[in-house]
């Protein structure tokens, strides 16, 4: 299971250590957030001890509320199971009590340092917790955004991804990743396309050496990550291996369990490889929206002889 640890997040977030500058090691390990409001009036069945707990005013103000003892009853119900950490929203007015459990149960309590509403703070935070805990692999690719449209274009080494890739940016489309592509699976259905950091923003180019895409072409030439839609494979011309079909049957590739739209696009002396994922990209678009091209020119037909 993949972790990271307290001290990430709390540079990834500027956040305030009240309580624990020596357990920044604690890894997090769940990719959500828990608000404990029934767990403060006494509800534990489905208390998810190893996640972040997140205090908000609402948790804040209902605790200034009680008395000493029954303060001290609701805050120990709680910290008795050590989540990892907590988080305080409301600022930290007011926080001697909790901040002298916290220590007494070696538990981190942080801060966030701007005021800012807790249910904004919990989606991005959810949001980053997903993308930095979720299971990834990586492949030998080219990773690009073609009008919206995440997709991977694979194939032999030398098979010209990377030049394919070049073309494409020149006609306003966006690289992710070259080389070396990392894939990260946010849902059952969500797949996210990125780099590895050494290689951001890098293209590799025979006979020309890398490029910075972006020193090169402008900020518009790249981008950090995309979801990815389409898989094409980019392969060596067989005379007579095209199908002709008015249709291709749909196929997919499984990367970790999520299915992704694939396609093959030969490779001929002449053929506008970059304007053919261009298209590919555009027919699965209005695929999404429930166009078929193939359909549509059938029912012309069937009109026509009806």
């Amino acid at each position: 299971m993949k972790a990271l640890s307290l001290d990430q997040l709390v540079k990834h977030f500027s956040l305030k250590v009240l309580v624990g500058d020596d357990q920044l090691q604690t890894e997090i390990k769940q990719p959500r957030v828990h608000r404990p409001g029934l767990e403060f009036v006494g509800h534990f069945d489905f208390f998810p001890t190893e996640r972040i707990q997140i205090l908000g005013r609402k948790e804040i103000t209902y605790l200034h509320k009680l008395s000493h003892e029954e303060r001290k009853l609701r805050i120990g119900n709680i910290v008795q199971y050590h989540p990892p950490c907590f988080i305080v929203t409301a600022g930290e007015e007011g926080l001697t009590y909790l901040t002298q459990y916290c220590t007494e149960e070696k538990i981190p309590l942080l801060v966030t340092k701007e005021p800012t509403g807790t249910t904004d703070f919990i989606i991005k935070l959810d949001s980053y917790l997903v993308k930095e805990l979720a299971p990834e692999m990586t492949l030998h690719g080219v990773c690009m955004n073609v009008f919206g449209i995440g997709i991977l274009i694979r194939g032999d080494s030398g098979v010209g991804k990377s030049e394919t890739a070049h073309t494409l940016i020149g006609r306003g489309h966006r690289l992710v990743a070259d080389d070396i592509v990392v894939l990260k699976k946010l849902s059952a259905q969500t797949l996210l396309g990125t780099n590895d950091e050494k290689t951001k923003e890098f293209l590799a180019l025979r006979s020309i050496g890398l490029l910075n895409v972006v020193r090169s072409y402008g900020q518009r030439a790249f981008q950090n990550e995309t979801r990815i839609s389409l898989d094409i494979k980019l392969t060596k011309w067989e005379k007579d291996a095209l199908n002709n079909d008015l249709e291709q049957e749909p196929t997919f590739t499984d990367y970790m369990g999520v299915k992704i739209s694939s396609i093959e696009i030969q490779l001929q002396p002449g053929r506008d490889v970059a304007g053919l994922i261009e298209a590919a990209a555009n027919n699965w678009y209005l695929r999404q929206q429930g166009y078929s091209a193939a359909e549509d020119f059938l029912s012309r037909l069937e009109s026509e002889f009806s």
